[in-house]
């Protein structure tokens, strides 16, 4: 499904050169559940930033389903975006003022779907995370909880082939955080991609799979507790 090669990612700042990525190569089967960890400055969001189609990388490929994105321009890259890929972020992202049920209409929305057909699959998305009652309500009347998990009904509307995850569980307390990530572990158990980017160990453990990164490079990559080869870009095959 994700196959990245060598990706190198460069920031300019100034008369000085960030590395943020430095050749990068792993592949992520569908239905994975990955947990992206690192420290400060490890490369972690940035290499999120290039899963989800959010920048792009120096050099390097990226291929999401057999597509180059590089060969991509910006119209197409934003529809393969909107697709294929759901995004949960830590700050929730959520306009006060507006319902639960129409925060997960938005993408709906703007990819030009029915008011019918949009109430509809927002209503199907806010029972998959168990808000089904809630449809009605602003973020000022949920709790923290309830509010990620409408914004995970709202990456979820489109029907994603990949949720990507950036410390979805850091602007919790610990009982909301886990009660959330059981949320992650059962979207995965239904075949749904999770990604996630975490400093949080115990977040990391709900994984299937843990890539670490320092300094822009993968240094430990392990499935289920096992190291996995380097030699066949830090991947367990292809899709």
């Amino acid at each position: 499904m994700i196959q990245i090669t060598d990706m190198t990612k460069i920031y300019q700042m100034g008369e000085m050169q960030v590395h943020a990525l430095r050749g990068v190569s792993l592949d992520i089967e569908k239905g994975e559940y990955v947990a992206i960890m690192g420290a400060s400055g490890s490369g972690k969001s940035t290499l999120m930033n290039m899963i989800g189609l959010l920048d792009r990388p120096t050099g390097g490929s990226y291929k999401i389903r057999g597509k180059e994105a590089s060969q991509l321009g910006k119209s197409k890259l934003a529809d393969l975006r909107n697709q294929e890929i759901g995004f949960v972020f830590q700050q929730f992202n959520l306009l006060a003022r507006v319902s639960a049920r129409r925060q997960v209409e938005l993408p709906l929305f703007y990819a030009g779907t029915s008011r019918r057909k949009g109430r509809q699959m927002a209503d199907e998305a806010l029972a998959l995370v168990g808000l089904a009652d809630r449809a009605s309500h602003r973020p000022d009347e949920l709790s923290g909880g309830q509010q990620q998990r409408v914004a995970i009904a709202r990456a979820l509307v489109n029907h994603p082939s990949i949720l990507l995850a950036d410390e979805p569980t850091g602007a919790l307390d610990s009982k909301t955080g886990a009660e959330v990530m059981n949320l992650f572990d059962d979207l995965h158990s239904q075949g749904i991609t999770v990604i996630m980017v975490t400093h949080d160990p115990l977040v990391a453990r709900r994984a299937k799979r843990v890539i670490t990164l320092s300094d822009g490079e993968i240094k430990a990559d392990e499935k289920n507790g096992h190291k996995l080869a380097s030699g066949q870009h830090y991947g367990i095959g292809r899709q």
